[in-house]
């Protein structure tokens, strides 16, 4: 089922069609399989449109086989005449949205994370690093909500900004390619990392020349600096934007490695 994350509108919207109404899509898994946990699922395409099948759909049913929850979110970017900060707030919301729902979809509030892939995988660690409690005085009983995620996955993503191996597309659709300094230092991502930023598993490939692995490998040495729980896998094979990699040799192995990471962080019970 797909809703507007906003009803009434989203913050900043410049009108009000479809380009301009961000979405969230459930995906909940059969009842007898549920584990409780849910990942809002940000799907890449250099913030000038979304892949929404091999990094949205496909993922979604991916996790759903394996008793997680999935919501795959639309957010307004470059290619629907939007920069920062609408997919952050879309982001935020997107979070705030699943926690603040948790009961209806049979999840637990504390095992609710966010998963993205490319330009999706810096949206998403750009929530994990700039998140806050919510606000208790807010009319609207989603707002009042946390949208910290309580784990990242971070698939090829692009993390670091005004470096050598930056993929400066998503940065200049993201931020323009004038934006300040202090704007750049503040969406990129490894430099934002603190002790509260959540758990993380990151994969890359060697052979992606699209965005580089040095932007996952920056972005584990800032996590392990500020000791926050981090897995890495960094494979051979396999082009830039390869999804679940089904027929990448080596890579294929990401899906599987990360399902037993949520395990070994307790967001899934080791029976499953």
């Amino acid at each position: 089922m797909k809703e507007p994350l906003w009803p009434e509108g989203a913050p900043g919207a410049k009108g009000t069609e479809e380009k301009d109404i961000p979405t969230l899509t459930t995906y909940l898994p059969a009842s007898e399989i549920n584990t409780g946990c849910g990942i809002v699922v940000c799907p890449g395409g250099g913030y000038g449109h979304l892949a929404i099948g091999h990094e949205g759909v496909e993922i979604a049913e991916f996790w759903n086989k394996l008793g997680v929850a999935a919501f795959i979110l639309e957010y307004r970017h470059s290619g629907r005449g939007y920069k920062h900060p609408a997919p952050l707030q879309d982001a935020q919301r997107a979070l705030r949205t699943v926690r603040a729902r948790a009961e209806e979809y049979n999840l637990d509030p504390s095992h609710i994370g966010v998963m993205g892939f490319s330009a999706g995988g810096h949206l998403a660690s750009s929530l994990g690093t700039h998140f806050d409690k919510g606000n208790p005085d807010a009319n609207d009983p989603i707002e009042k909500v946390s949208c910290r995620p309580d784990f990242m996955i971070l698939c090829y993503p692009v993390i670091a900004f005004d470096k050598p191996y930056t993929h400066k597309g998503s940065q200049h659709k993201l931020l323009g390619k004038d934006a300040p300094a202090e704007l750049v230092e503040s969406m990129s991502s490894e430099r934002q990392v603190t002790s509260d930023t959540p758990p993380t598993f990151l994969f890359h490939t060697t052979e992606d020349t699209g965005v580089p692995p040095q932007n996952s490998a920056v972005m584990y040495l800032a996590l392990k600096e500020k000791g926050v729980p981090a897995e890495m896998h960094i494979f051979q094979k396999g082009r830039h934007g390869i999804g679940l990699g089904r027929d990448v040799p080596g890579s294929s192995a990401w899906p599987r490695l990360c399902h037993a990471w949520l395990k070994t962080m307790g967001m899934i019970p080791q029976k499953n």
